[in-house]
């Protein structure tokens, strides 16, 4: 099936008088609805073609992740913004939407998270969006008044308007609402929610980066212990993510050719980047330490660590074995939210967090003279030695001491 019903130099014109895209990006538009409409048709509704269409372009290795995105968007455009088709969407569930148009939100947030791991969006990304749904129909429901409430494109334009206007959020905050509430429209609902350009957006601010200097790094590193500090050190030295270096499973680390692989990284892409020298022997001890607990779960008849994808199924031993066992591994067991088995998870990214801000704070305070016995009392050190730790990173930074005598507001002369 391929609607020809506008020509494609039509529709570039389209696209430059209606600026639904950049100017410069209308070109690369119209050739990804050309590509479509030369592909081979297939049955089904336009959305699942469509889909069909782009997981092939996924397969194909040649595209990158922006570039995939970018084609469903061209063909969304061209059938209907263009084209006027109302076949975009499968007709929801029953169990969904109820012939008074009410909404089941139990039904709905279920079937968005199954549609979110059939994308294999990361766990943080469902739960984001899990959140954003349920805050969303339950705002529904209190204005409208109706249990289940009705849905549509208006409902969506108020409740971001709300968030910009009377939650004060953020562009970015109410973007990630947005992207969450396109997903249970199109994909759940079943409809597109038009007339969005009218929604008051939220204020995006000019922010300048805080960058430390590299006395500032020493500085903090120094101020650090145990792992919290190697885990610090692999991420300034590689430029890790703090979710990648809690991920790093035991084979990404390459001593021979000096890499760290990050698999999975921002965008689902994975590189190379510098191992460091500096901390090798502290992170080969940290090897040795997680091997350990690897053979303690094995001789406990654990299950694997979480696989990444459906490798877990594809290769079922892999989760079992030492080559994807966490560099950084959990000290107690957690229940897996999707799998719901219990297994051995890695530090949660609050550990090397935490650490740098009180690694920051202790540095800071000792700085500007705050007695250490009140520094110990504000980050609820139990013993004073450890508050100490915190001490040496700054005795070469105070100001140097004064005698009392050369502050005096009129000083005796000699």
């Amino acid at each position: 099936m391929r609607d020809l019903e506008v020509s494609l130099q039509e529709f570039g014109e389209f696209l430059l008088k209606s600026k639904l895209v950049r100017e410069k990006s209308a070109p690369f538009i119209v050739r990804w609805v050309r590509r479509f409409l030369s592909a081979p048709a297939s049955e089904g509704p336009l959305a699942d073609q469509t889909r069909r269409f782009c997981e092939e372009l996924e397969r194909s290795g040649r595209c990158e992740d922006w570039q995939v995105r970018q084609a469903e968007h061209a063909i969304r455009i061209y059938f209907v913004n263009v084209l006027g088709r109302a076949d975009w969407h499968r007709q929801p569930s029953r169990s969904i939407v109820d012939e008074g148009g009410g909404v089941d939100r139990l039904a709905a947030l279920e079937q968005l998270r199954s549609k979110l791991r059939t994308r294999h969006y990361s766990y943080r990304t469902e739960c984001t969006y899990i959140g954003w749904a349920e805050r969303f129909f339950r705002y529904a429901a209190e204005r409208q008044q109706l249990a289940p409430p009705h849905i549509d494109a208006g409902t969506v334009r108020d409740y971001l308007t709300h968030l910009a206007v009377r939650q004060h959020v953020s562009a970015s905050t109410q973007n990630q609402a947005l992207c969450a509430l396109l997903w249970v429209c199109r994909d759940v609902i079943g409809f597109e929610p038009d007339g969005l350009a009218l929604t008051v957006r939220a204020r995006r601010g000019i922010h300048l980066p805080v960058v430390l200097s590299v006395s500032e790094v020493a500085a903090l590193l120094e101020a650090m212990r145990g792992i919290p500090r190697l885990m610090a050190t692999l991420i300034y030295g590689g430029g890790l993510r703090v979710s990648e270096c809690c991920e790093l499973r035991v084979k990404d680390i390459d001593f021979d050719q000096s890499l760290i692989h990050v698999r999975g990284g921002k965008g689902d892409k994975d590189r190379a980047t510098l191992l460091p020298e500096t901390g090798r022997d502290r992170l080969r001890e940290q090897l040795r330490t997680a091997e350990a607990l690897y053979r303690a779960d094995r001789h406990a008849g654990l299950a694997g660590v979480w696989m990444p994808d459906a490798l877990d199924r594809k290769y079922p031993r892999a989760g079992t074995e030492l080559g994807w066992f966490w560099v950084f591994p959990s000290q107690t067991l957690s229940l897996d939210p999707r799998a719901g088995i219990v297994r051995r998870h890695h530090v949660s990214d609050s550990v090397i967090q935490k650490a740098v801000k009180t690694a920051v704070v202790a540095t800071h305070l000792l700085l500007i003279g705050v007695d250490i016995r009140q520094i110990q009392e504000y980050l609820g050190h139990a013993n004073v030695e450890t508050t100490m730790i915190y001490a040496h990173v700054v005795k070469e930074r105070r100001t140097p001491a004064r005698s009392p005598i050369d502050v005096l507001p009129n000083r005796i002369g000699t």
